[in-house]
């Protein structure tokens, strides 16, 4: 692939499953720069799954044409076997709120995993798990959108 070049785009969308560390990175470069509303984030505590519904930044490739040369779209993210929330830098009833994704991390502790869901200006999700079982899944058309996500690591020399 040629420098600057972007992988194209598949026709279903992003389909990705993490089950350790090393899946859950790929998955987390992937989902960088998605936006959140707090409305859209639910934890079912019966079932042990916690659920995001996120505009993704596409960073595979937009494809969507000169004048937009990049795009955005859905995407269900969805951890299992989930046994606890916990929440920080913002309050759940902030319902309007929009976080931007910049990473998710996870460590064991105990006999489980802990899994940080890390938003810009210092909020957190964490969730307690039993192991690292995430999916994400894209639906609906992507759109396009002019603006790539930038951050301030990304100009200095």
């Amino acid at each position: 692939m040629q420098p600057g070049a972007r992988p194209a785009a598949s026709p279903q969308g992003l389909r990705l499953r993490a089950e350790d560390a090393e899946d859950l990175a790929v998955l987390s470069a992937c989902l960088q720069d998605a936006l959140v509303a707090v409305r859209d984030l639910a934890y079912d505590e019966g079932a042990g799954t916690f659920v995001a519904a996120a505009n993704r930044f596409c960073w595979e490739g937009g494809g969507a044409g000169a004048a937009a040369p990049y795009a955005r779209t859905l995407c269900l993210i969805a951890f299992e076997g989930v046994t606890g929330v916990a929440y920080r830098g913002f309050q759940r009833r902030e319902e309007g709120r929009i976080l931007s994704l910049l990473t998710i991390r996870a460590r064991p502790v105990g006999a489980g995993t802990m899994i940080d869901l890390e938003f810009a200006g210092g909020a957190t999700i964490r969730l307690l798990a039993a192991a690292i079982r995430c999916r994400a899944r894209d639906f609906g058309e992507r759109w396009p959108t002019l603006r790539q996500p930038g951050h301030a690591l990304d100009e200095v020399p």
